[in-house]
């Protein structure tokens, strides 16, 4: 089987610290690892609010540490309590600082909290209608060309806020790891979320599970890509937790896996690649 390459490669969801959970990688060790990867593109992800201020000084080291290199971090903001929920003000703080992607709620979540026994839940959308503050953060995700993530949403609120991004004129939406129990969305329903949305599946590494072990993915998005095809899925890591593989292995053995279970090298490039830098709009 041939060898797979990272050069090139666009990770659109990877945690790093300074974080409140223990990670691997620091912002700079992750820039580092970007760099020895020959990394297109970065995107550190923090549940607790905004990591554009984060990237941006990543970027203004990468350049004068390693002047030849193609790799750009980028930060992205998460709308859970500490971000002050669906926070517009603080959506627009993010993206004038360069975020490319809007995280709906995810640990502070309607659906995360119930699924843990609390009715505290950040709402985005009641029978099938999005909130106010969700329309004005759609409106500003659509003003700055950047991209919508589902979050930890269900399925039932998750397609509301989609509905209503598309209606907003947002053209970059990511769903979040359907393959995720919190977030379970059976392929049959992601095949519907392409068709009618024509939104990105993002399908990770690996996953949290209740017991706090971690579960591999691989073999669950090798049969999203047998079912869906390349055209719209995301071969990402939500990597950075101490217990999985350090990013950029967990990301080489991802793409290996599918390329040693008979995917063509030009579609693993394309959904590690060419799709997540298309949806960033780099």
């Amino acid at each position: 089987m041939d060898k797979v390459s990272l050069k090139g490669v666009v990770e659109v969801h990877v945690h790093a610290k300074p974080d409140l959970y223990p990670r691997s990688y620091s912002d700079m060790e992750l820039m580092e690892a970007g760099v020895r990867a020959r990394a297109k593109a970065i995107v550190v992800k923090w549940h607790y609010g905004t990591t554009a201020a984060r990237a941006a000084l990543c970027n203004e080291v990468c350049r004068r540490l390693h002047p030849e290199s193609e790799l750009t971090m980028y930060g992205s903001i998460v709308l859970n309590k500490p971000a002050g929920g669906i926070n517009p003000a603080a959506v627009e703080t993010s993206l004038k600082l360069g975020a490319r992607i809007v995280w709906m709620p995810t640990m502070d979540s309607r659906n995360e909290r119930r699924l843990k026994g609390y009715q505290d839940g950040i709402v985005c959308a009641e029978h099938g209608r999005v909130t106010e503050p969700v329309k004005e953060v759609l409106r500003m995700i659509r003003e700055y060309d950047v991209v919508l993530a589902t979050g930890h949403l269900d399925m039932e609120e998750g397609r509301a806020v989609i509905e209503a991004a598309k209606n907003a004129g947002v053209q970059r939406i990511l769903v979040d790891h359907p393959e995720y129990w919190v977030t379970r969305t059976g392929l049959e329903e992601q095949e519907r979320l392409v068709r009618d949305y024509d939104v990105c599946i993002g399908r990770y590494f690996a996953q949290p599970m209740p017991d706090g072990s971690f579960h591999v993915n691989l073999s669950e998005n090798l049969e999203c890509y047998q079912k869906l095809g390349p055209d719209h899925m995301i071969i990402s890591t939500d990597g950075g937790q101490l217990a999985n593989p350090p990013w950029e292995d967990a990301m080489e053995r991802y793409m290996q896996y599918f390329a040693d279970n008979g995917v063509p090298m030009e579609h693993i490039d394309y959904m590690s690649k060419e799709l997540p830098a298309k949806l960033l709009g780099i």
